[in-house]
């Protein structure tokens, strides 16, 4: 089965007040059959680092400037746009952050999720509607045949978004990158729809990217954790090291930040003072230096390298023995 590999990825984009780098140095493998979360506040850079993978970063401001994505040793960074064109979908699905947003609101369901069919397998018309069909039942949608001649305003956000997972998964993509999938769902429908991609991993023997701001379901889904901040990787390692090890003062932050049944009776949550730096002025050593409670002198003037904590466990903090 494949992995995919990220090395010393960099992405940055063009905006009016000069260029930003977006993604600095990120690397991490997604292993086969398994589940990688990504997790980090918003604007830490998640969400960009799928795109760059899926290589469909807005144009012409977005751009990968270094760094590699390898599948089955094969940089996609480097494929010609017809070659990449050929992977999305067959050999890695997406499922977007937002479904209204990722669907067509002018096609019907069954015009859109026919298309990827029809795109990369040869197969006829009705056929590729036959398998439709039995995409949206598989998902969990009822009476999927009259759901196929139905708009995506006509569905719940729950239904949209089972689509959405749908068309991801038409073509039995080795890998699917889910980014942020229970957004804006309520919490019955989001445990369903974790639920679903579960089962279906199980089911198909694929890996999964799991993109999410929720510890919780990061405890509950994952194999192995990336700890974004500010662009960077803070800390990764397997979902037992990072819940139980935590050596990133940030991470340890997330962790402390989650209600539990013993802080149920305090009036606020424990949080981490201070904002996360504009990526227009980024500082020049640890990018966490200035909302972390246990910073020196060296924290602020040399920006940290990963290290390695045990084999599967890296940080990337200067103090992280110490702590």
């Amino acid at each position: 089965m494949a992995a995919l590999s990220i090395n010393n990825l960099v992405t940055e984009f063009d905006t009016d007040e000069g260029r930003v780098r977006a993604i600095d140095d990120v690397s991490f493998t997604a292993k086969a059959g398994q589940t990688l979360g990504i997790v980090g506040e918003s604007g830490c850079g998640k969400s960009v680092t799928a795109l760059s993978i899926m290589r469909l970063l807005p144009q012409p401001m977005g751009q990968i400037a270094s760094g590699s994505v390898e599948l089955d040793g094969t940089d996609l960074t480097q494929l010609p746009i017809q070659e990449m064109e050929k992977v999305r979908g067959a050999r890695i699905g997406m499922v977007f952050q937002e479904p209204m947003t990722a669907l067509n609101p002018v096609h019907t369901i069954g015009r859109q999720l026919t298309e990827v069919l029809l795109i990369h397998k040869s197969i006829p018309p009705d056929e590729a509607i036959r398998q439709g069909v039995e995409l949206l039942d598989r998902v969990g949608i009822p009476s999927p045949d009259v759901r196929m001649t139905e708009y995506p305003h006509q569905l719940s956000g729950g239904m949209r978004q089972r689509v959405v997972i749908a068309i991801a998964l038409a073509c039995k993509p080795d890998f699917l990158i889910a980014d942020e999938p229970t957004t804006a769902l309520d919490v019955t429908i989001q445990a369903q729809i974790l639920d679903l991609i579960k089962e279906l991993q199980s089911e198909m023997g694929m890996s999964v990217i799991l993109i999410t701001h929720d510890l919780g379901v990061i405890a509950e889904t994952c194999d192995d954790v990336v700890v974004m901040y500010a662009g960077k990787v803070a800390e990764k390692g397997s979902v037992f090291d990072i819940f139980d090890r935590a050596a990133h003062p940030y991470t340890r932050g997330l962790l402390k930040s989650i209600p539990t049944l013993s802080t149920a009776h305090k009036s606020t949550l424990s949080v981490i003072d201070g904002m996360v730096p504009g990526l227009l002025d980024l500082p020049k050593g640890c990018r966490f230096e200035n909302r972390c409670t246990h910073s020196e002198a060296p924290c602020g003037g040399q920006a940290p390298k990963l290290q390695t904590v045990n084999e599967q466990h890296q940080v990337s903090c200067l103090r992280w023995q110490e702590l």
